[in-house]
């Protein structure tokens, strides 16, 4: 058995292989021997051949013709695309449901005097004159309990559902997460070290420049206090949007991870100085808007009347309550979509919106 074999893997897998059974190591394997050119076994043929086949385990009887296997999606008929993309959705939904699960366990856990002093001793920080070393603490923590968790997301979910209950606070969340990400570089470490003689000098050089870029990324934002504040009142800012709008959330995720690579990726493939003038000119609308947001707050008096208050921007540029009506018009109606306005009356008096 694979000595680093993850345990959890144990218990899913028998699961697993009642829903879907890959064959991906053979197909990668023929892939990288048939179509790699200066490969004496390239054959373009065979590549086109094994770029065709699907990354789902096939079975055949006897006489070599293809059967349906024990799993869910042999008898589906589906191809790897939509295979692929049910399967992703059912997991995003499986984990939020877990997550949501965790919280309220969490909850029903910590009550009463539990609660009191979970609230007293984590939120506590270390006694006068270190202080300031509370910060490092938990970012020891995050580092030293990511290897037996060997996971990064499971260290953030297990925080982020503490922060959720609220008996932690989502300041502690920040060196938590900064040490987990440290702690990542341990398996790329030991990866290297395991790997071949001929290959190990230059998996290890890789590995130590994963570890360095963590570690430099911490070092220009955390050891200075106002730095630290930047991503935190961010967190605050998009929290407090996802509170008042529920669908915030969502068009986060879908402009941040999807639309914006795309968008950038197809800029850079189509000419390279139209990407350079694109990227200048977002840095430039960004820094107009802090500056201006800065001003505002410090100096308001000093500005142009025009430029006091954003209200010389169109409504649809400068709030997100016409996107919500706009929303929840069309999508409310429907159960599935009814937390687009639950509470949003409420948590719009919360915040003065």
């Amino acid at each position: 058995e694979d000595s680093d074999q993850d345990f959890i893997k144990i218990i899913t897998k028998p699961f697993t292989d009642k829903i879907i059974r890959m064959n991906i190591k053979k197909v990668l394997a023929s892939v990288t021997k048939y179509c790699t050119e200066s490969s004496e076994a390239y054959n373009a043929a065979e590549c086109k051949k094994w770029r065709d086949t699907t990354l789902m385990k096939q079975c055949k009887d006897v006489d070599e013709n293809i059967v349906k296997c024990g799993f869910l999606f042999s008898e589906t008929g589906m191809n790897d695309t939509w295979c692929g993309l049910l399967l992703m959705l059912i997991s995003l939904v499986m984990l939020c449901m877990c997550l949501m699960g965790l919280v309220k366990t969490l909850q029903s856990m910590l009550l009463g005097r539990v609660a009191g002093s979970l609230k007293k001793y984590i939120n506590s920080d270390l006694p006068y004159p270190f202080k300031w070393l509370t910060g490092y603490l938990f970012m020891a923590i995050g580092v030293v309990f990511y290897v037996p968790i060997a996971k990064q997301q499971r260290i953030h979910v297990h925080s982020h559902a503490s922060s959720g209950t609220g008996y932690h606070q989502y300041q502690e969340n920040v060196p938590l997460t900064l040490g987990s990400n440290i702690g990542t570089t341990t398996t790329a470490m030991l990866a290297a070290l395991a790997s071949d003689a001929d290959t190990r000098k230059v998996s290890i050089q890789i590995a130590v420049c994963h570890l360095l870029f963590n570690i430099f990324g911490i070092l220009l934002f955390y050891p200075v206090p106002y730095a630290r504040r930047i991503p935190l009142a961010g967190a605050k800012m998009l929290g407090n949007t996802t509170a008042t709008y529920r669908w915030f959330a969502i068009a986060y995720l879908i402009l941040v991870f999807l639309i914006s690579p795309l968008l950038l990726l197809g800029l850079s493939l189509l000419n390279y100085i139209v990407f350079i003038i694109f990227i200048s000119l977002v840095f430039i609308l960004v820094i107009s808007i802090v500056l201006l947001n800065v001003l505002q707050k410090y100096a308001k008096k000093h500005l142009p009347p025009v430029l006091q208050t954003w209200d010389f921007l169109p409504v649809y540029f400068r709030s997100l309550e016409p996107y919500d009506r706009l929303l929840i018009s069309t999508f409310g109606r429907f159960k599935c979509c009814a937390f687009l306005n639950a509470n949003n009356s409420v948590a719009a008096k919360d915040t003065g919106k």
